[in-house]
């Protein structure tokens, strides 16, 4: 089962379960509310008729004809009254009546039927009703006649706390069970109609908010099959939670896709490195083979010439191991390798790299600039590194001096490292720090592209960062920053 379909039964029930309570309210509500209104206007016309009972009786000083009187053995006669007196009676006891059907009883609930005229019938009263109005209170109950349901009320009449009768009032109930039954067909019609109309609403509605989660579906299966990573979902609506999820989804995307070309790029740097290695072993262990089959000559070679052998045999070795050195010193930094650091007085780490730089390139110029007792929070031998491959770089790069300099601003001590070469462009700036790339200025320079790689990987070891500012014609300037200490 689909969500939509989900959701529209769950709406669709939601609506079903508050219309029948809402509607079975109303119809217990309206039902209880016509019915006391028959029951006060019973009580109203019932309150006239006894007043009525009670001035007939007392205009004839006795008892009505035909009525027994508690003690009495027999029905009180009707001496000197005629039917004009009967008639009276009735006309004045029924003329407080309008609609309703009166019958008049002794105090045992028999129905006197010269009192009752011809046609009028009584309605049985009930044990629990007669036991009510013996104790001298009123009864309703509900009683069957013909063709529909009647309201009963039987009261007593009392005259000087002696019960002289019974009047019983009753009135049909046909038409309002007739409103109640089309109150209760309109609601199931009316319910059903809003059912049907809720179904259909729930489903246009759901169908429409899930349109997003629909597109992200499509757009998921168009990249697996496609394997296209530049397809996003478009989405128009308000800014909701479809919406962000559709924002989210189209983030992935795009995560994805810089993470592709990303793997892409590094697969192409692996390919060159590879190229590139590959280049540069051959010649050195082409070298080593050519000397080590020199120095397997017969006769041997003369002195001097095998001590030359031995020098390129020294230099092609020491260029295999620094190589080796770079690739184990990435293969650590990618394994996660921590460096302790602590807060340190970096001045004499500053003086030591400028004395190393000065024998590695004794013919240039190289200016040192540090204050006295300043100190960072960094590790010593990974900063020396640092410092030591930016100014190997600055050396082989260029040909004019190279400033090293040292200030601190902001909690931040900058180390910069500038150099007189040739600079680089933008393009070239943003790859600089890749592995293995030396960019096309730089391919006949020694090296394999990977000291810059493994200087930001240290730096950033140490929660500092590195940065390039560079102008083609004017030089490059390094920048290292690290948290300073007190």
């Amino acid at each position: 089962m689909s969500i939509r379909l989900r959701m529209t039964l769950f709406y669709t029930a939601i609506l079903v379960l508050t219309l029948t309570a809402f509607s079975s309210m109303l119809y217990v509500a309206q039902g209880r509310y016509t019915l006391n209104i028959v029951r006060q206007d019973l009580r109203e016309s019932a309150g006239k008729m006894v007043i009525a009972w009670t001035r007939f009786h007392r205009a004839y000083s006795r008892p009505m004809p035909g009525m027994m009187m508690p003690g009495d053995d027999s029905p009180a006669d009707a001496g000197n009254y005629g039917d004009e007196a009967w008639q009276a009676m009735r006309l004045m006891v029924r003329g407080a009546a309008s609609i309703d059907v009166v019958a008049i009883l002794d105090p045992t609930g028999k129905p006197v039927p010269r009192a009752n005229g011809g046609g009028v019938e009584a309605f049985a009263i009930s044990e629990e009703g007669m036991r009510a109005v013996q104790a001298g209170e009123g009864w309703i109950e509900i009683a069957e006649g013909e063709g529909s349901r009647w309201l009963t009320l039987s009261r007593p009449v009392l005259l000087n706390d002696v019960n002289i009768g019974i009047l019983q009032v009753a009135r049909p109930l046909a038409d309002r069970d007739r409103s109640m039954h089309s109150l209760g067909a309109a609601l199931i019609t009316g319910t059903a109609a809003a059912t049907v109309v809720a179904f259909g609403a729930g489903w246009f509605l759901s169908g429409t908010m899930l349109r997003p989660i629909q597109k992200i579906t499509e757009t998921a299966e168009q990249i697996g099959e496609a394997r296209d990573l530049t397809a996003r979902v478009e989405y128009r609506g308000p800014n909701d939670e479809l919406g962000r999820l559709a924002k989210t989804f189209n983030g992935m995307i795009g995560r994805l896709e810089e993470a592709y070309q990303q793997i892409e790029h590094a697969l192409q740097v692996q390919r060159d490195f590879v190229a590139d290695v590959s280049h540069e072993l051959r010649t050195p262990l082409t070298t080593i083979r050519g000397n080590l089959t020199l120095l397997q000559h017969d006769p041997p070679l003369p002195k001097d010439e095998q001590t030359d052998i031995v020098e390129d045999l020294a230099e092609e070795s020491a260029r295999l191991s620094r190589m080796v050195t770079d690739l184990l010193t990435l293969a650590r930094a990618d394994a996660g390798r921590k460096f302790a650091v602590l807060p340190l007085v970096i001045t004499g780490i500053i003086d030591d790299v400028c004395r190393q730089a000065h024998i590695l390139a004794p013919e240039r110029t190289i200016e040192c600039e540090c204050p006295e007792d300043l100190a960072a929070v960094t590790n010593a031998d990974t900063l020396k590194q640092t410092l030591l491959i930016l100014m190997d770089n600055a050396i082989k790069h260029g040909e004019g001096p190279i400033r090293l300099s040292v200030d601190q601003h902001n909690h931040q001590v900058a180390i910069r490292v500038q150099d007189s070469g040739p600079g680089m462009p933008e393009e070239l700036r943003e790859r600089i720090f890749d592995r293995y790339y030396r960019g096309d200025t730089s391919r006949s320079t020694p090296g394999f592209g990977l000291g810059l790689a493994i200087a930001r990987t240290l730096v950033e070891a140490q929660n500092g960062t590195i940065d390039i500012e560079s102008e083609v014609g004017k030089g490059s300037t390094f920048t290292v920053l690290l948290p300073a200490a007190e």
